[in-house]
């Protein structure tokens, strides 16, 4: 089956969100590390400038997904958000021992339809990425895969206005989505000469 195309920055809580979503959506995917969101200022920054022209927030059905949503709701442009609730199923996720408090499964447990049904009124061709770039421009600038690429990327993303921890993926995505061509060259110009 064909992956969905979503033009909009999907927020999920934790990287197995993101896994399973990574195998039904073709688009941007953001995790707020769980509860860390609360005090990651640098990623709530970036949250708020890819909220300028929507997001969709994906929280599980649980107190811990109620909260991060009340949480990024204060946080970002009401107008901006597209809250989509995924129903409270009994059950526990495969990698886990034992179920959750609330007894429910999470983004990541919930059968794959569910989440296409839930996604699919934000389907439709993306627009095409502000920066054309690849991971493999990425190794080629210098900005991942060598010695000092770590320091580099972080130059590069303070110079965007971005978090400068940004694993290359992250670095990646952020650029893409935020960025033009021109923006990051010049961004990467100050940092390499």
């Amino acid at each position: 089956m064909d992956k969905l195309k979503i033009s909009l920055p999907i927020i999920v809580e934790g990287r197995y969100d993101k896994i399973k979503l990574t195998s039904l959506v073709d688009g941007n995917i953001i995790t707020t590390d769980g509860f860390a969101i609360f005090n990651d200022k640098e990623k709530l920054s970036l949250l708020r400038r890819m909220a300028k022209d929507g997001v969709i927030l994906l929280c599980d059905p649980d107190g811990g997904g109620a909260q991060i949503r009340r949480f990024l709701s204060g946080a970002l442009p009401s107008d901006k958000i597209y809250h989509l609730h995924i129903p409270a199923i009994p059950g526990k996720e495969r990698r886990k021992r034992t179920a959750g408090r609330a007894g429910t499964l999470g983004v990541e447990g919930v059968d794959n339809e569910i989440l296409r049904t839930l996604l699919a009124p934000f389907a439709g061709d993306a627009p095409p990425a502000r920066a054309a770039l690849t991971k493999a421009d990425l190794y080629a600038d210098g900005l991942s895969g060598g010695d000092g690429s770590a320091d580099r990327r972080a130059a590069v993303a303070e110079r965007l206005s971005l978090p400068k921890n940004l694993t290359p993926n992250a670095f990646l995505a952020a650029v893409k989505l935020l960025c033009t061509e021109e923006e990051y060259r010049a961004a990467l110009n100050e940092v390499i000469s």
